[in-house]
């Protein structure tokens, strides 16, 4: 989930693909810092409160583009928090099974709490681009907002289609163009601050190209490659609803604005601020997704 990624993944992911969970001290969520800056555990606890409702908004598009159905096997790679395998859990019902992976033991933890006293789920610490798992061990895939951020996407998507099995489907969804992203936004003015997440941050919105991302996934051998676009207007219900997860240090946003001097954290704060508009009552934060999937054959 990340977006939001959420996952998810969204600098909002946060699910460090590619990255060894053990070396966190210079990566977070793929956003490569500056110094020392450690993924405490308020940004898994606070990931919840700042993307679940956009998750759980966009997921169901998710699940439907992987093709996900009663009694499925179904890989749920950058879980996060578990949103995505909940969903997953309803959709399989009492006779799949889903397993639910993150390269952030952090993440794995907060979907153990989740979801820990479900029958038919498990729970793994995986690389996306080298998973551990046998050919053809899944019906279908699903990875929410965390593609931009693995180091090498191709590769990511190359083993996706081997542990699927034949006719299964892999979906993946993505952001676009920051200011249609939920915490974007905030991320390009923290970049202004802290540039050594300039690009990662501009990174965060690498597979917004639709063309580009239907040559990654027909490179990897995908057939019946689609693609298509959700877009949504989330209202909350002040500034503080919205921006409070992240001054909290949820999901790796907070944890890039804890690191800001208390100055530049005020600054950035006024400047999305402003940015929404915001007048002391509600406020709008426009999303849009990409979704992609192919078939393998």
């Amino acid at each position: 989930m990340a977006d939001f990624a959420w996952g998810s993944c969204i600098l909002a992911s946060a699910h460090f693909a590619g990255h060894d969970p053990g070396q966190l001290t210079k990566s977070v969520g793929g956003i490569e810092m500056a110094g020392e800056l450690a993924y405490h555990d308020e940004a898994a606890a606070e990931y919840d409160r700042a993307f679940a409702h956009v998750s759980s908004h966009f997921l169901p598009f998710l699940l439907g583009a992987a093709g996900v159905a009663t009694g499925m096997e179904v890989l749920d790679i950058a879980t996060g928090t578990g949103l995505a395998a909940e969903a997953c859990l309803h959709a399989v019902g009492s006779k799949g099974h889903v397993v639910a992976a993150d390269l952030s033991a952090a993440m794995v933890e907060q979907a153990e709490r989740r979801l820990g006293t479900r029958p038919n789920v498990t729970f793994a610490v995986e690389n996306g681009q080298s998973l551990s798992f046998a050919d053809e061990s899944f019906d279908a895939l699903i990875c929410s907002l965390e593609l931009m951020f693995f180091p090498d996407p191709l590769s990511g998507l190359s083993e996706f289609l081997r542990v699927l099995r034949p006719g299964g489907r892999a979906a993946v969804s993505v952001l676009t163009v920051p200011e249609r992203s939920y915490n974007g936004r905030i991320n390009a003015v923290i970049a202004k601050h802290l540039p050594a997440i300039s690009e990662a941050t501009a990174r965060t919105f690498a597979l917004g190209d639709t063309a580009h991302l239907r040559q990654l996934f027909e490179s990897a051998g995908f057939q019946n490659v689609e693609i298509f676009q959700q877009a949504h207007r989330f209202g909350l219900p002040s500034f503080d609803a919205y921006f409070g997860p992240f001054e909290r240090g949820g999901a790796s946003t907070g944890q890039a604005y804890l690191s800001l001097s208390p100055s530049a954290r005020k600054t950035v704060r006024e400047e999305v601020q402003h940015g929404l508009g915001d007048t002391g009552g509600p406020v709008e934060i426009e999303v849009e997704f990409q979704f992609a999937s192919g078939q393998r054959g």
